[in-house]
């Protein structure tokens, strides 16, 4: 194992359940907008507490470990919008060649709505708004359950971002006097009650 990439919560309730495989996990994303993805620290946090051996890569700012991705059991691609997920695309053949035996996913907005695309390129699963309980069903062995068309509301655990650069490596917000302050943000909830016919979320969330 490449202990300098993947981490595991090893505090209360961070061992899996008794029998299970302790799986290790790359999460990826390609394009967040310049901004630290959300989208890597919240599923890390949940399979974390799983029990699960985590590594996480955000190739806007980071290069991919080769190591960490031929160690790999489960590899998943972050897909929240058109250019992530076009970018994204290109990089699977590269993650393939380095991560042969590894099952690949995609979870985010945009992962339902290029299922065909993805499962041509070998993607063997996918997960749309609410991944990331999914992502853990998967990576311990479990079974699935089939898309529900009402959407389950998941309840956010704080966000594991270790193994992500820090925030001053991201967006900032320029001050008229010359100076910078550093600028993040998290999310408190998902979906949306507009139904704007050119947002990647109705599809999903349906309003």
């Amino acid at each position: 194992m490449n202990s300098e990439q993947f981490t595991v919560n090893r505090g209360g309730g961070g061992a899996g359940a008794p029998g299970l495989p302790c799986l290790r996990v790359v999460l990826i994303a390609t394009y967040e907008m310049g901004r630290q993805p959300f989208g890597l620290a919240s599923p890390a946090a949940w399979l974390r507490r799983a029990g699960c051996e985590v590594a996480i890569f955000d190739t806007a700012r980071q290069k991919l470990d080769a190591q960490a991705l031929h160690d790999a059991d489960l590899i998943g691609l972050y897909l929240p919008m058109h250019t992530a997920t076009r970018l994204a695309l290109r990089l699977i053949p590269q993650v393939r060649k380095m991560a042969p035996r590894a099952q690949l996913c995609a979870f985010g907005l945009y992962a339902p709505l290029m299922a065909a695309l993805l499962r041509a390129a070998g993607v063997a699963a996918i997960f749309g708004g609410e991944f990331e309980a999914g992502l853990v069903s998967l990576a311990l062995g479990r079974d699935t359950p089939p898309a529900d068309p009402k959407i389950p509301r998941l309840d956010f655990l704080v966000p594991d971002r270790a193994g992500l650069p820090p925030l001053e490596q991201y967006a900032q917000l320029h001050l008229p006097d010359g100076g910078r302050r550093v600028v993040g943000y998290t999310e408190a909830t998902r979906g949306c009650k507009h139904i704007c016919r050119h947002c990647p979320i109705v599809p999903i969330y349906g309003g």
